[in-house]
């Protein structure tokens, strides 16, 4: 996915980026609202994040003139404003969804990921496989080879964004990120930790083992 960021506050575009590069995303950023809308007019995005304040054109003209040229890019507007009539107002200007600032990674993401699917009509799945294991995102249950397996709702809920994941390398603070929704601190274990513990329920006694670790990257879950 490929995805364009116009943003004039370099440290959270370094965020921003970041972040979405260890999702597997494909970034390019510009900090000026002119440099943006010609990016946007002359290559293909997924979707673009754009901040409101920006040197050279505002965000919100910038997304008035993709729609007037009918470019259905979806756009997340990203602004520190708060005021449900700034975030009127940046949806009128056609914005498709809006971000205060500060915000959690994790939120920008599944909004980023939400807005994606709906723009290609993709379906929420309700359940999800990898290999001989089955999640029911509704239920919470989860099986592997028709056998039950038991988890606690922090464990499912790490399994749950590493199925969703499945095939890609995600990081120790993804992990943290999207399962406990604080920032990352290196001088803890608990990754560690709550991995070991889904590996001895998700793994153990299977010949094939699902939850692998990428060292210096982080975890992904796959069936070969």
């Amino acid at each position: 996915m490929r995805l364009l960021l116009v943003e004039d506050d370099l440290k959270i575009a370094t965020f921003i980026s970041k972040g979405l590069k260890e999702a597997g995303f494909v970034i390019e950023h510009t900090c000026n609202g002119n440099a943006g809308l010609q990016m946007a007019l002359t290559s293909s995005y997924d979707a673009a994040l754009i901040d409101i304040m920006l040197p050279g054109l505002d965000g919100l003209s910038i997304i008035e003139q993709l729609r007037q040229r009918h470019i259905k890019l979806p756009v997340i507007i990203l602004s520190a404003k708060r005021s449900i009539d700034d975030r009127v107002e940046g949806l009128h200007a056609g914005g498709d969804d809006y971000l205060t600032k500060p915000f959690a990674f994790s939120e920008l993401l599944a909004r980023i990921q939400a807005l994606i699917r709906r723009a290609s009509n993709t379906p929420e799945p309700t359940g999800i496989k990898v290999g001989d294991l089955s999640i029911d995102l509704l239920k919470h249950s989860v099986f592997r080879s028709g056998q039950k397996i038991t988890l606690q709702p922090r464990e499912f809920s790490l399994l749950e964004y590493l199925a969703r994941n499945a095939g890609r390398v995600v990081s120790k603070t993804m992990i943290m990120e999207h399962v406990w929704d604080y920032n990352f601190d290196p001088g803890t274990n608990v990754v560690e930790s709550r991995i070991s513990r889904l590996r001895d329920k998700v793994d153990k006694g299977f010949d094939t083992h699902l939850i692998h670790t990428v060292r210096g990257f982080g975890y992904v879950l796959k069936d070969n």
